[in-house]
């Protein structure tokens, strides 16, 4: 089970942190990602990272803006979210797959999936 929490309201050009914590199973093999939907638009792809945290894959929208980490102890991935844009208004889902070894950018390919965090940014 996957609980992501951390959305809120941001003024553009603020940050945001986003935490995904997990319960049950092997966190710390699973490949974790995280994706977002904004209203009347596509499920798209944000970031991934594997479950050792050496490889990360990001969206080019947000490629040096966004960060996702995760700490294996704490069961625990994150989406540091920097000089966010209103474009970046969605809810974020978070997402883990035990059968990944590497981050894929698409939603079929994760088999777990939490309950989404509204993030609104304001302009």
């Amino acid at each position: 089970q996957l609980q992501a929490s951390g959305g809120g309201l941001v003024q553009a050009g603020g940050s945001l942190r986003l935490s995904c914590a997990a319960s049950g199973g092997t966190f710390s093999r699973y490949t974790v990602a995280w994706f977002r939907q904004a209203p009347g638009k596509e499920r798209e792809f944000v970031a991934a990272i594997n479950w050792s945290s050496t490889i990360a894959h990001y969206a080019d929208s947000i490629k040096g803006r966004f960060t996702i980490s995760r700490d294996n102890a704490k069961n625990t991935q994150y989406l540091q979210m920097n000089s966010l844009r209103p474009v970046d208004a969605a809810v974020y889902y978070c997402a883990a797959s035990n059968t990944l070894i590497d981050g894929s950018s698409n939603g079929y390919d994760y088999n777990y999936w939490g309950q989404g965090t509204e993030v609104t940014v304001s302009s």
